[in-house]
Formats: C-alpha cells, sequence, structure tokens
C-alpha cells in the first residue's frame, strides 16, 4: 500500500525531463532538464529509491547525504511512502547551522519534520551533526564519524546564488580544507557559523546529484554551465534543474 501511495505521488512513474545533456568546461557534468520544481523532486525521490535499492542489494547498507532547501524537502515528504529497507540505510546531513538543538531552521529539524519521523530507520544511523556544540568540535566529531565509511552512496546537494553548494562557499578557507568535515565562519548567510561535510567527503560520494530551481539561479548555473570554478561545479555529478 505504501508503495502504491508512493508511486500515485510521482505521477505513477519517474518524470521525464524536457531534455539531457553534457554540459561544462570538461563534459562531465549531466543536466536533466524539467518543467516544474515539483518533477525535480519527484525525479530525485525516484533516484534515492532506486539508488537505496541498489547498494542494499549489493552491500547490505545505503549511506546518503541529506541537503536542506525547499525542493529536497519536496523530495523527503515524497519518501515517507517509498518501498525501503530503512533498517539498512545510514542518513548524513552535508551541513548545518550553529544552533540551538531543535531550532526551526535547522537542516535536522526540516529533515525529522519532512521524513525522518514518518519512517522506522534506527536513531544511531542518523548521524546528525552537532552544531549546537559550536563549529570546531562539531566538525571535528562529524568528521571521525563519517572516518568509519568508506564514503557516501548518494549524496543530494542544492545551489545557492552564488553558487555554493552545502556550505561551502566561494572563496571561503573551509573549501580548501581536506578534512572530512569542516568548521565555516563568516558565512555571508546568516548564521555566520556552520559546519560542512568537507569538499572532499563530497566529492567521493558515489553518486553526486545536484538540485536546482527557480529563477534567481539561472545566474550561477550560467557560470557553471561557462566552467567557471564555484563550489558546486563538481566533477561527475548529475543535475536537476527547473529554471
Amino acid at each position: 500500500m505504501a508503495n502504491d501511495k508512493f508511486a500515485s505521488m510521482l505521477g505513477s512513474e519517474r518524470p521525464e525531463p524536457t531534455n539531457t545533456v553534457i554540459f561544462g568546461a570538461s563534459g562531465n557534468l549531466t543536466k536533466h532538464s524539467f518543467d516544474t520544481p515539483q518533477e525535480v523532486a519527484q525525479a530525485a525521490a525516484a533516484i534515492v529509491v532506486q539508488s537505496a535499492r541498489e547498494c542494499i542489494t549489493q552491500r547490505g547498507v545505503f549511506h546518503w547525504g541529506l541537503a536542506g532547501g525547499t525542493t529536497p524537502k519536496q523530495c523527503y515528504v515524497l519518501l515517507r511512502d517509498a518501498n525501503i529497507d530503512w533498517s539498512k540505510v545510514h542518513v548524513w546531513f552535508g551541513d548545518e547551522r550553529c544552533l540551538p538543538t531543535g531550532d526551526v531552521e535547522r537542516n535536522d529539524v526540516m529533515a525529522d519534520v519532512a521524513l525522518l519521523n514518518h519512517i522506522s530507520i534506527p536513531k544511531d544511523q542518523v548521524h546528525r551533526i552537532h552544531a549546537e556544540l559550536g563549529a570546531e568540535e562539531a566538525a571535528a566529531l562529524y568528521a571521525e564519524d563519517l572516518s568509519t565509511i568508506v564514503c557516501l552512496d548518494l549524496v543530494l546537494l542544492g545551489m545557492g546564488e552564488d553558487g555554493h553548494t552545502a556550505s561551502l562557499f566561494p572563496a571561503n578557507p573551509a573549501l580548501r580544507s581536506p578534512d572530512l568535515a569542516v568548521a565555516v565562519f563568516d558565512s555571508p548567510k546568516p548564521p555566520s557559523k556552520r559546519v560542512s561535510m568537507g569538499y572532499s567527503t563530497i566529492k567521493a560520494a558515489r553518486r553526486r546529484i545536484i538540485l536546482v530551481t527557480g529563477e534567481g539561479k539561472r545566474n550561477a548555473f550560467d557560470k557553471v554551465c561557462a566552467g567557471e570554478p564555484l563550489p558546486v561545479n563538481i566533477e561527475r555529478s548529475e543535475w536537476l534543474v527547473s529554471l
């Protein structure tokens, strides 16, 4: 029944992109274009289900990195009724704001409300970033946690209007760190202190899906197409786009 509901929410089938192109200065990025942000969320949800099933079949576990943002949230709501063995899923977070536990602006609170409170996933398989402890301590703890796995199987990412992804902003020193997780200071968006997966962690993921929706992202996307070295310009990434 739950799987039937998931299929109906997707519109019976994974939405087909209006076109698919290879782009980027090195020709190693793939863009799937969709008519609406909802279709982007639906396509992302279908990819999560497909990846989870494949990884669980092949390796017995699925390590999934979550993004913040409106379109990822829509994806998570869809996944409440997906046919996934959540007991074999480990959830990770791409970044977190240094705010008190339970603050509604935190990414883990959004994920709780949209998905995690609605599925049967062991609590110790939800790898939260304890950003309430401060950026440096939380980054060290998260890096230690990340060191226990080979890599993420799938990471969902967004793109800011300045071309940042997770909490890795252009010209910010955190972008150059080789650490698995990094403390981020002087963020151009509040709050100024954050914790992010390190760039090396994101790039090492077996599959990297970038969700881009809204006219405000067009300028940054055009820069990526032109080969500008923005943080979000990640080699061998797949882009689900509605602009």
